[in-house]
């Protein structure tokens, strides 16, 4: 029988109705009590480090939550981490890059309903995590909702009342849940050498999404505060040029300071391709310019905070065009 660790840090699934709208409030056991079918198939134990609606989780919370799981490591043969669904795309990715090389499963989940709403979907999915977690194949960082197993690096939240709340984007989902059982599409891979952890992030990354008209001048404020900009521009992507250059100009001056930027697209998928329009390769002359490519924003600002916490210029550049965990391609 698997021994799995489960951290709870609130989200619409522990949450109740109270005066002021619905807040995180059940506990870690409260949540457990509502899947007893889970015991068996594996052991349980609970941690609760936080209990937050996912609004109000950011680095701090990812470290955390990494830091927990290599501390427990060596005792348990999984973990489900249950959160709030509105970042928890981008916890996924964080953790994706903090905790690489993992041949244990670190399962995240959630619901779009509370668990104590008549209608939830909180006990499949819950049900649905620890099952999959408990699999012998199972293994990396996946987002298990909604019967669709998807990776860490690959998940983005598509609709805010649904209960197929998430999507794997420009990549097959890992698996399905049917009846508790996992069906793959994609097996194998799961590695053989030992897990690698890291423990800090870059925080000063930035993203700027470009609209129709924007003065280039928002780079005073960029110039003083940032050392990763992720710009999210138009179709396949580019900077505007408006008759006066300043963008590019502006650009190039930040990219000067040792600063870096990646450039991806506001379109949800099919991703960037700077080369094919005037306006994209008009961006390459202002320096060493990143491009995200097929990757989420989620997966492309999160492995930039983590590159930028102990790499930069080259070394930063060729990190982020490395795949991790088929980020990007």
């Amino acid at each position: 029988m698997k021994h799995i660790l489960m951290i709870a840090t609130g989200g619409t699934i522990a949450s109740k109705e109270t005066e002021e709208g619905l807040a995180p409030a059940l506990t870690s056991r409260e949540l457990l009590d509502c899947v007893p079918e889970i015991g068996a198939v594996c052991s349980v134990d609970a941690v609760q480090p936080f209990n937050l609606d996912s609004t109000n989780v950011y680095a701090a919370h990812w470290l955390q939550i990494a830091r927990l799981i290599e501390e427990n490591y060596a005792a348990y043969d999984g973990f489900v981490v249950t959160h709030g669904t509105d970042t928890m795309a981008y916890t996924a990715a964080a953790l994706s890059y903090l905790i690489q090389n993992s041949a244990k499963p670190i399962v995240l989940t959630g619901s779009q309903r509370s668990a104590y709403s008549r209608d939830t979907d909180a006990r499949r999915n819950l049900a649905d995590a620890f099952l999959f977690c408990a699999d012998d194949r199972a293994y990396g960082v996946r987002i298990v909702f909604d019967g669709s197993v998807i990776l860490g690096t690959r998940a983005k939240k598509t609709r805010t009342r649904s209960f197929n709340a998430f999507s794997s984007i420009d990549f097959p989902a890992v698996a399905v849940m049917r009846e508790g059982v996992p069906f793959y599409y994609i097996e194998g891979g799961k590695p053989t050498s030992p897990p690698v952890f890291y423990h800090t992030l870059n925080e000063n990354v930035f993203v700027l999404k470009l609209i129709p008209g924007m003065r280039a001048d928002i780079f005073d404020w960029l110039d003083a505060h940032c050392d990763g900009l992720v710009i999210e521009s138009f179709g396949m992507g580019g900077l505007p040029d408006y008759g006066d250059g300043a963008f590019s100009a502006r650009l190039a001056h930040f990219l000067s300071l040792g600063k870096t930027a990646v450039l991806t697209t506001q379109v949800e998928r099919e991703g960037s391709a700077l080369d094919k329009y005037a306006v994209g390769r008009r961006l390459r002359a202002c320096g060493r310019v990143l491009e995200a490519r097929c990757m989420t924003l989620e997966a492309a600002v999160t492995k930039l905070m983590w590159i930028l916490a102990f790499a930069r210029g080259e070394q930063a550049e060729t990190l982020f065009d490395t795949p991790v965990e088929r980020d990007i391609f």
